[in-house]
């Protein structure tokens, strides 16, 4: 029965984990874009979103050390890990903005988006060069860090332990797409062949980085590889709003 009642738990705690970042992102990227309270709503939905995992492992699940207890020996050490992660971000980075400067940069595709971005800058206080610099290193050190603490730790971490692995990376690459895709379709339309694209890299993302996660039972190489994606999302995002 205990071990019933925790299944339970734990199923509840994760399609709350899954779906919640959603409904956060479309109350502060749409619900109440351009309004004064729009800063408290997302500050209000990270600082709930982020709490979730550590609440409930450390109040439900019995602790840290069990939560990862269940978890395989990893093939990659920690330098291993970090070498992967990093060259695998290397290496989406570089494509990334290999097809923006060359293919996307005067597309018609990207026409309205520039003037999208700068309403989410207004929106964060960050439509100055030097705010926007801070806010591009919160993205890349820190706040990439806590997506791959919440979906690969936990998201990822919770599923597996009751779905096959490549299942729980595919179900927890899904829900790490689901709330990009909202943002991505604001600035491409939510019709768009380039959402529908660029999603569907998120979610590959989100799969290579739960595999590199399972590979080697930390962070550090899933945490660096996001680092330099998002640091060339910034990148891409300052071209087009600081730019002439």
């Amino acid at each position: 029965m205990k071990n019933f009642a925790s299944a339970l738990w734990l199923s509840a705690a994760l399609i709350v984990a899954i779906v919640f970042p959603s409904f956060a992102t479309w109350l502060y990227f749409i619900r109440f874009a351009g309004s004064p309270s729009v800063q408290v709503v997302y500050g209000v939905g990270k600082v709930l979103q982020f709490a979730l995992p550590v609440l409930f492992v450390w109040l439900v699940a019995g602790g840290f050390g069990r939560w990862t207890a269940d978890s395989a020996p990893p093939r990659f050490n920690t330098r291993q890990s970090i070498a992967i992660g990093l060259a695998l971000g290397a290496a989406i980075m570089a494509l990334m903005l290999a097809a923006y400067f060359w293919a996307f940069d005067d597309s018609a595709a990207f026409a309205r988006v520039p003037g999208e971005v700068r309403s989410k800058l207004d929106d964060a206080d960050a439509d100055r060069p030097l705010s926007y610099l801070a806010l591009a290193v919160f993205y890349s050190l820190c706040h990439s860090f806590l997506e791959e603490y919440y979906w690969r730790w936990f998201v990822y971490g919770g599923l597996r332990k009751f779905l096959p692995i490549s299942l729980a990376a595919l179900v927890s690459a899904l829900g790490f797409m689901a709330h990009h895709t909202i943002v991505i379709g604001t600035y491409f339309g939510p019709a768009s062949l380039l959402t529908l694209l660029l999603s569907a890299s998120v979610a590959i993302g989100g799969l290579l980085w739960a595999w590199l996660y399972q590979q080697s039972g930390r962070l550090y190489g899933p945490w660096l590889s996001h680092l330099l994606v998002d640091a060339g999302i910034m990148i891409v995002g300052y071209d087009m709003v600081f730019t002439p």
